[in-house]
């Protein structure tokens, strides 16, 4: 192995918080000082290179002074204790309230990992590959997020598998607390076409018509307002996967990939100054 100089461009002060993090872990865990291969600041340094860079786990944890079976114990470590200070679901929807959002936006990606051949059985009955997207022509995972209008993401969903469509996926994280959000804090979500019939609060494009018949002028005014509104808001994900590259393509189990985001998305509040 050769070690070489190299610079990481993020702030000291965000080594610093995912340091004091991990120290808050081995202090609840009793671990005795001195005991482990890395100290807090170094372990941290190290999550924060891998999310950063995506380098190979075992040439970066070389570069530490590690082996890859340690490489690999402290990367999912550090990243277990970030993705626990993710925020709930309801409280990113208080928080938009309380700073006076207008609306919210509700968007899906498919993080694009390795093939993964587990079967499932379509609606229409036939053997599929779970983890395969057909809307994005990829094997990854679902993951439904919630962004400003300004498109800083605010919630990200638990994993569901590629094979899942948008819709179906946030009837199962997200949408029961939207049509809270929007009866009770006066917060509506706008959505794309993917999103249709959601429900009282999601608002959506109308569709072009079946006969070939064109909108009419309200309608077309309408969708019009709504993309205008809609387009920072769904620049959330590009603000994760363009900061954090480790996003861009999984080789891990994808059962993990919900947990990863997760970390990337409190290391993404701190720099936009959103953690408390």
């Amino acid at each position: 192995m050769i070690a070489y100089p190299a610079m990481l461009d993020v702030p000291r002060e965000l080594v610093g918080y995912v340091s004091r993090l991990l120290a808050a872990e081995r202090r609840a865990r009793g671990t005795r000082r001195g005991s482990r291969a890395l100290t807090c600041w170094k372990q941290a340094l190290f999550l924060v290179v891998w999310l950063r860079k995506q380098e190979d786990l075992g040439v970066l944890g070389a570069g530490f002074g590690i082996s890859r079976a340690t490489a690999y114990r402290y990367h999912g470590e550090g990243v277990t204790i970030l993705a626990g200070q993710a925020p709930d679901l309801h409280e990113a929807l208080l928080r938009a309230h309380d700073e006076g959002l207008a609306y919210l936006i509700v968007d899906g990606k498919v993080f694009d990992s390795d093939r993964c051949n587990e079967q499932t059985t379509s609606v229409k009955g036939k053997q599929i590959d779970l983890w395969y997207s057909g809307k994005a022509h990829t094997h990854g995972g679902n993951i439904q997020a919630l962004c400003a209008p300004t498109g800083l993401p605010l919630w990200v969903a638990d994993i569901e598998p590629g094979s899942v469509h948008d819709l179906v996926a946030a009837r199962d994280h997200v949408l029961g607390a939207l049509y809270w959000a929007a009866s009770h804090l006066d917060l509506p979500t706008l959505a794309d076409g993917g999103y249709d019939g959601a429900g009282i609060g999601v608002h959506t494009p109308f569709k072009q018509p079946a006969d070939g018949r064109a909108l009419d002028a309200d309608n077309r005014t309408y969708n019009a307002l709504l993309r205008g509104l809609r387009c920072l808001g769904e620049r959330g994900f590009a603000v994760l996967v363009g900061r954090w590259r480790a996003l861009r393509h999984f080789t891990c189990s994808p059962d993990k990939i919900g947990t990863i985001v997760k970390a990337a998305l409190v290391l993404t509040h701190f720099e936009y100054r959103q953690t408390e």
